[in-house]
């Protein structure tokens, strides 16, 4: 799935001469935690978000530190924590390093983007949509199959979630065993992390036709299992 198929379009945004006040107002009426800064062209600049608020003079959150750790800091970067602190126009107080995405970027590289909650989607120099959390969940919430029950054979069951382990590094050759009785999945066997106990059961439990998963997998050190022929 591309970002054009689940952007949102047209694109809420604000320029970059907008007062702080503004851009506070239009994200608390549209219920937004962000804008992207579009020049009248239609050009991005930046993106302004609620956290772009947090330190401000006005709220007394401004930064703060011991007076040994200011002594370390900057002139530069003093400077610049004054300006976010107290600048009255979005492109002083803005986020300019920005990550973006074209139409045709896959969901799959925009969510391994990390730290970011907000994607612009950029087509020939001029912002086309954006990209949120929500916009992914709701991606996500199309894909996801029914949850209603649906009835597999419970030997096509066991086949499909022995098949899903044998691909995952995770699960040891042959170590968990499946059994599968009127939908009913139980997991028995080792597992030498606790961590792969909870792969197993959601490796079992995305097999169409699960009804219910039943845990009796145990959890051995991995040198305290003697495997005998």
């Amino acid at each position: 799935m591309q970002a054009e198929a689940i952007m949102t379009t047209p694109v809420v945004g604000i320029e970059p001469s907008a007062s702080i006040t503004e851009a506070a107002g239009l994200m608390l009426s549209k219920k937004i935690s962000g804008l992207p800064v579009i020049r009248r062209d239609g050009t991005l600049v930046g993106i302004v978000s609620e956290g772009d608020f947090l330190r401000r003079g006005e709220l007394g959150t401004k930064r703060k530190r011991s007076r040994w750790l200011e002594l370390l800091v900057s002139p530069g970067r003093a400077a610049d924590e004054y300006v976010q602190a107290n600048g009255r126009r979005i492109e002083e107080v803005m986020t300019e390093d920005l990550v973006t995405a074209s139409p045709g970027a896959s969901i799959a590289e925009l969510m391994t983007r990390r730290h970011v909650k907000r994607i612009p989607v950029v087509d020939g120099g001029k912002v086309v949509g954006i990209i949120t959390r929500t916009d992914l969940l709701r991606a996500l919430l199309n894909v996801l199959p029914d949850a209603g029950p649906a009835f597999v054979d419970d030997e096509q069951i066991r086949q499909k979630i022995i098949a899903e382990l044998a691909t995952q590094k995770w699960a040891g050759k042959e170590m968990i065993c499946v059994t599968v009785g009127n939908g009913v999945v139980e997991l028995s066997g080792a597992i030498f992390d606790e961590r792969e106990r909870q792969a197993a059961i959601v490796a079992a439990e995305n097999v169409a036709g699960v009804k219910a998963v039943k845990d009796n997998l145990f959890c051995a050190e991995p040198l305290s299992v003697v495997l005998v022929s």
